[in-house]
């Protein structure tokens, strides 16, 4: 500990160095970085005739090493501490004639102008920079002048570094401004137990002449697994991105030693895009006991599928990890913006970084094996994607669920983990073409007829909860007959088109404030209007407004509704509230919700809120409101379904509810019209409570 020194700033003290060298002895002290590590780096930009100084070499085997392997023979080296110079000098004077070294300040140095094709630092600007104090920076600008006035143009500075974000930030600012050539190096490791945490950087700054004006900075980063440069567009990305390989490392390096407490994320991007291409979740399961065969696996999650319970929850992941029976599964999630080469691309491709996230007792050489469900990979065909300006980003897919059954989704890519809409396709044939890619590359036509779809089958759970709830409607002994029915949300049109078909007699009016949806439910999803089926392009605040202040709005528009249903998405992902918008359960606009309502109506909302205060408020406006609510939680999900009532007369127990369920089902139920067997109204009821 006598080595440390008392302050940062003695780093830059000649006499901390001579005490700290003469106490060492003759020991070669590595700030860090090996040279079998360094040397793939340094072997691209030190050529054996290049003339090398090394600034602040201390006694390090660096400059020895590449001497003796024939990397470079003519090689200065220098340093303020005189006891090293000397130790160093009775070290390699007689066996290396070629290479010298020299007591010198690298602040002050007395070579002539343009003497160096390489200057080479190992450690130096680290140890110099330890703060941002006006006179450290002074001293940092002052090496950074002295080298630039050494190096030819077309020279090489190379920086060895942790790169600490104040220390990469000043090097890249500064030389960039100069008019050089800035990439950035991360070493790789060899494997072995290493020093620091951190994983080691090298600084290439390559001199030009400075050009008169504002000529575009070169920014470019080398991760350790790929040679091809990535080019970065300014300095704060380029530091963002050394700062992501950091946390990488000091990831592996935490979870290598511990089990993990929660669940890891982390995405593995394309190398050549920079776009996401794997996520990662870690999950480790402390009840499974371990054995040699049973420390670790690799799940990959069929494409398509990632946003399933099982999949993309972190309850769900445990589950999935506990019963394949591993300490710790790694989950891979899928992009649909990557192509992939089947489950043995996939595997070649990850097996050396995964082994980076292993547990803790993995023992050497032990085989990790690649699990999968049926063993592939899962189908995803992209069918058409767009911008819309409301929603942003969207694509709609079609992927291969369990078994032969292929769904059509509609995915907003600012939320790309969450299914906005969803239906199943009656064949699978428009999928037939993913089994094997064209050479062409050619991406499926927007204009390409969909495949049929089963507009008989709600995929989703909560809509068929919001369906159940029409049997609140009607008297003791009634069932619904005519029907006038609003739908906030369009979406891909699933849930108006399944009351439209089921419900003979219902006259169905959609509100969607984007024109986008529109067109994608009519050409994706089947989605058409007619008599008793019109869309109205138009804010659904907006239009409840206008319907509650005017009574009615046409001759087709009735003044009171049987039913209203919200299903529509927030835009704002900062809210703890992705369904309904904020403003749509307020007290004054579901005032005018309930004004629009018969005496013995229902409104359906379909709420999804993981803010527990927020919701709490939520349902206490409710409640303000409609004197009757009931409650209905989606197993598995975080939507909740509330049916909410102007009338406490209409409340009705659960033997009422389930019969009133069965007897609306079996009149649904008409011959030639088909049904999904696994719907039924009566089970979507039985977890419904009054609050």
């Amino acid at each position: 500990m006598e080595l440390l020194p008392r302050s940062p700033g003695e780093f830059g003290s000649a006499r901390y160095w001579d005490r700290f060298f003469r106490q060492r002895g003759q020991r070669p002290f590595e700030w860090y970085g090996a040279f079998p590590e360094l040397c793939p780096v340094l072997h691209k930009y030190v050529r054996p005739r290049d003339k090398v100084l090394v600034v602040g070499c201390g006694n390090s085997e660096l400059s020895e090493q590449m001497y003796d392997v024939g990397m470079c023979e003519d090689i200065v080296n220098i340093d303020i501490s005189d006891a090293v110079i000397r130790q160093m000098q009775e070290r390699s004077g007689s066996t290396r004639p070629k290479m010298s070294y020299l007591l010198m300040d690298v602040l002050q140095m007395d070579f002539p102008d343009a003497h160096f094709q390489v200057v080479l630092d190992k450690g130096t600007l680290d140890a110099l920079l330890t703060d941002e104090e006006e006179a450290t920076i002074a001293k940092v600008d002052q090496m950074f002048a002295e080298i630039s006035r050494v190096l030819q143009v077309g020279g090489r500075y190379l920086c060895i570094s942790l790169a600490q974000a104040h220390v990469l930030k000043k090097a890249v600012e500064y030389f960039s401004q100069e008019g050089w050539v800035v990439r950035v190096h991360q070493v790789a490791s060899n494997g072995d137990k290493q020093q620091f945490v951190l994983p080691v950087f090298v600084y290439v700054m390559t001199k030009f002449r400075k050009i008169p004006g504002s000529a575009p900075q070169i920014l470019e980063i080398c991760p350790e697994e790929q040679d091809k440069p990535m080019r970065m567009e300014s300095t704060e990305r380029l530091v963002a991105a050394v700062k992501d390989r950091q946390h990488y490392a000091l990831l592996c390096s935490q979870i290598s030693k511990n089990p993990c407490r929660e669940q890891v994320s982390l995405d593995l991007c394309d190398k050549g895009s920079g776009k996401p291409r794997y996520t990662l979740h870690v999950v480790d399961s402390p009840s499974v006991k371990p054995s040699r065969d049973n420390h670790f696996a690799i799940f990959i999650i069929p494409q398509g599928r990632e946003t399933e319970w099982l999949f993309g929850t972190e309850e769900g992941r445990r589950q999935l990890a506990a019963s394949a029976g591993f300490g710790r599964l790694l989950t891979v999630a899928l992009h649909r913006e990557q192509h992939y080469e089947g489950m043995g691309g996939i595997q070649a491709e990850l097996s050396g970084k995964v082994m980076e996230l292993a547990p803790p007792g993995l023992p050497a050489r032990q085989q990790v094996p690649f699990l999968s469900v049926g063993g592939d990979i899962g189908v995803r065909m992209v069918r058409h994607c767009d911008t819309s300006p409301l929603s942003g980003e969207y694509v709609v897919e079609d992927v291969k669920g369990d078994g032969s059954c292929y769904f059509r989704r509609l995915i907003f890519l600012c939320n790309r983990n969450v299914v906005q809409s969803e239906a199943r396709l009656l064949a699978p044939t428009a999928l037939q073409g993913q089994k094997k890619r064209r050479k062409d590359k050619k991406k499926p036509s927007p204009a390409e007829p969909p495949g049929a779809i089963d507009k008989s089958y709600l995929c989703c759970e909560h809509h068929k909860a919001m369906v159940a709830g029409l049997c609140l409607l009607g008297g003791p002994d009634a069932l619904p007959g005519e029907l006038a029915v609003l739908v906030v949300g369009l979406g891909g049109g699933s849930l108006p088109l399944f009351v439209h078909d089921y419900f003979s007699q219902a006259r169905v009016a959609v509100v969607e404030i984007d024109p986008s949806m529109l067109e994608v439910a009519t050409h994706w999803f089947g989605f058409s209007q007619g008599d008793r089926m019109q869309v109205h392009i138009s804010d659904g605040l907006d239009y409840v407004a206008k319907l509650a202040a005017e009574g009615t709005i046409s001759q087709s528009i009735p003044a009171q509704y049987d039913a209203v249903m919200f299903d529509v998405d927030s835009k704002d992902l900062m809210v703890g509230m992705s369904c309904p918008p904020p403003a749509f359960v307020e007290k004054p606009f579901l005032q005018k919700v309930k004004s629009i309502l018969k005496p013995a109506g229902v409104f359906v909302l379909n709420l999804v809120c993981r803010d527990a205060r927020l919701k709490e408020s939520v349902l206490a406006t409710l409640r303000d409101v409609f004197p009757l609510l009931y409650a209905r939680r989606i197993e598995g999900e975080v939507n909740e379904i509330l049916f909410c009532q102007p009338s406490p007369e209409g409340r009705r127990d659960p033997a009422e509810l389930g019969a009133r369920a069965r007897a609306l089902e079996g009149a649904l139920r008409q011959p030639g019209r088909p049904w999904d067997s696994s719907y039924v109204l009566a089970d979507m009821l039985q977890a419904v409570h009054i609050l």
